[in-house]
């Protein structure tokens, strides 16, 4: 029993070393925006949009009629319309059209305007994904039960999650191609669902919306080149969310010492990697130049 408890202690210390470590890694420039201390608020708001998207909702529609939310649902897709030409209009003045080369661009991590621009619009497109999650809640509300698929309500949480730390980690640079290009096609497609929502008589205007899957289409493939373009390049500065080192990600030939069981040096440390990682400090041993994370703690993350 004794051991026991001694192992979940040690599990519980290494879960907090692992949950400071990432939070030591957001970038301090989103520290004053809301729920970006931590990751808790944020997947505490997806954890109650699940219940009531699956459990409390239903049950309180059950024997109510459907709520018809015309006025309501107008209004907020053109919102999210206008909100989303804001972000792509951000996303181009903060680098895109002004200092981006479409190729490889690293995130720029300094306090100048453009990049405090940068993180702004990064921001801002992360919390773009909270407030579409009311897309569900009109669906609920109108008891349009066969729009609620597994499909649309894993894109709405999961997506959420995985662009907070997205964000976290890396507010501009290469990433935040994807983020443009995904506000553009929302343009597109709020606009239809507004035109939609505006009643019969504007649906002579909504011919293209057999195109919608072709656009997505489009976006899956223009953001997949992009970012495939990474692994083709000698060198190249982006920072990886959660696997970069000083703002920096390791160089290749360091990656490859890593695997090939050769010495790396991190923080005045020296890591041996035969058949596996030895963290014995070693007398005399040299920071490695991007040297900020042990290599060991980023292997765990």
């Amino acid at each position: 029993m004794a051991n026991l408890l001694r192992g979940v202690q040690e599990m519980g210390s290494h879960a907090v070393d692992i949950y400071d470590y990432l939070l030591a890694g957001i970038d301090p420039r989103l520290k004053g925006y809301p729920l970006m201390q931590s990751p808790i608020p944020m997947t505490s708001i997806l954890l109650c949009y699940l219940f009531f998207v699956l459990y409390l909702g239903p049950r309180i529609m059950a024997n109510r009629k459907p709520f018809k939310l015309q006025e309501a649902m107008i209004v907020y897709n053109f919102a999210l319309v206008a909100l989303s030409i804001f972000i792509v209009y951000e996303f181009l003045m903060s680098g895109w059209v002004t200092t981006y080369t479409w190729r490889c661009d690293a995130v720029d991590t300094s306090d100048s305007p453009e990049a405090l621009r940068m993180v702004q619009v990064a921001w801002l497109f992360w919390f773009s994904k909270i407030i579409e999650l009311i897309d569900t809640i009109f669906f609920v509300l109108r008891k349009k039960h066969g729009q609620i698929t597994f499909l649309h309500i894993f894109h709405h949480s999961f997506m959420p999650w995985t662009w907070w730390w997205g964000v976290s980690y890396a507010p501009g640079g290469m990433g935040s191609f994807h983020a443009m290009v995904n506000s553009t096609v929302h343009i597109i497609m709020y606009f239809y669902y507004g035109l939609s929502a505006a009643g019969p008589r504007f649906q002579k205007f909504l011919w293209w919306k057999k195109y919608m899957t072709a656009i997505q289409l489009v976006q899956f493939v223009l953001v997949s080149l992009h970012a495939t373009q990474y692994y083709f390049m000698d060198s190249c500065d982006y920072q990886f969310p959660m696997a970069y080192v000083k703002g920096k990600r390791l160089p290749k030939q360091d990656v490859k010492k890593c695997q090939n069981g050769t010495s790396v040096y991190t923080n005045g440390k020296h890591h041996k990697n035969g058949n596996g990682i030895h963290n014995g400090t070693a007398n005399g041993s040299t920071p490695h130049e991007n040297g900020s994370s042990h290599v060991s703690k980023m292997k765990k993350a």
